[in-house]
């Protein structure tokens, strides 16, 4: 399998909280462009091979098809137990979602500049949607019907597998804002959503955020995520919490989350190249306390009133544009 990417920047590059333009900015590059090439030099780590349509937990996640009780996962939490650290876990692309919420924590889940510790998505796509139980539903008003779900803060809510329209309630409204019918707003903790005339929500295929977070990073230094579609959590897409250095998210798109796409905090260095996040319910990339992020030719742009990026406290956030 051939590993090596080449990054290519383009543009004049802008800063948002003081994030220095040259110097650092040259170091961080050349820290992703060392990740992404750094395939030659895995002799010493193990790879693991994930499939969640044909896989198995209890045979060794040694090889990709499966040959006795060799052969692949079925699930990435059993390829993280395995895993040490500098290895890799593929997955592979059955065209079903995997659906399930992971932690990279540690010297386990950790690498070196020259070994980082990988996970290749090869285009998968991690999955936090569950089904809205029909008994969930109940009556508000004229066509609207609401849920209250077991994660509160943030959701999004699905319609026959495609983020539903939203009504974005105006800061300190008093009233919930006006619903055409198959649209949605999250609304004093519950998830109102229209209906059409003489159909029930138990008619539809409505799913929600579900799970909490898609990966969630913390303590942890040296790690490639690359490949990957991350979608339906009722959080973010990806937590990078706090002590995570020289971490590289390449290829990797983030979208339809409750919260943001990605979210990079504590003391945590995070560099994006080439990612795509979009349709997330409060920002695409939300930065807070000491966190430093950089976007190098990515899209990340603000629709439907929801912002691109958003900074809070100390944090930074360097943008090379496209």
């Amino acid at each position: 399998m051939g590993r090596s990417q080449r990054a290519s920047v383009t543009g004049e590059a802008r800063s948002v909280g003081g994030w220095p333009r040259g110097g650092v900015g040259v170091m961080w590059l050349a820290f992703a462009l060392a990740l992404t090439l750094a395939s030659a030099r895995r002799s010493m780590a193990d790879t693991w091979y994930v499939n969640n349509r044909f896989g198995d937990d209890a045979r060794d996640g040694r090889l990709a098809r499966s040959l006795g009780a060799s052969g692949p996962f079925r699930s990435i939490a059993r390829a993280l137990r395995a895993a040490g650290p500098g290895d890799r876990i593929v997955l592979a692309n059955t065209g079903t979602p995997y659906r399930e919420y992971v932690t990279l924590q540690g010297g386990r889940h950790s690498g070196s500049s020259e070994t980082p510790f990988e996970l290749v998505g090869n285009g998968a796509v991690l999955d936090g949607q569950q089904d809205v139980p029909a008994e969930a539903w109940h009556h508000v008003e004229g066509n609207i019907f609401a849920f209250r779900p077991r994660r509160m803060g943030f959701q999004t809510l699905y319609l026959d597998g495609k983020r539903a329209k939203r009504v974005v309630p105006a800061r300190g409204a008093k009233d919930r804002p006006d619903l055409p019918a198959r649209s949605w707003c999250y609304w004093r903790g519950e998830v109102h959503f229209a209906v059409e005339e003489g159909r029930l929500p138990q008619q539809y295929r409505l799913t929600h955020g579900g799970l909490p977070v898609g990966i969630t990073l913390y303590e942890v230094r040296n790690v490639l995520i690359r490949d990957l579609t991350i979608r339906g959590y009722q959080l973010d897409g990806i937590n990078a919490h706090d002590g995570v250095r020289f971490t590289l998210l390449a290829d990797v798109v983030c979208e339809g989350n409750g919260r943001s796409g990605v979210s990079v905090g504590g003391a945590s260095r995070v560099t994006m190249l080439r990612c795509r996040a979009e349709g997330n319910g409060a920002a695409q990339v939300r930065a807070e306390s000491a966190a430093k992020v950089r976007l190098s030719s990515c899209h990340v742009a603000a629709s439907d009133g929801i912002p691109g990026v958003v900074r809070e406290d100390r944090s930074v956030v360097h943008v090379v544009p496209r």
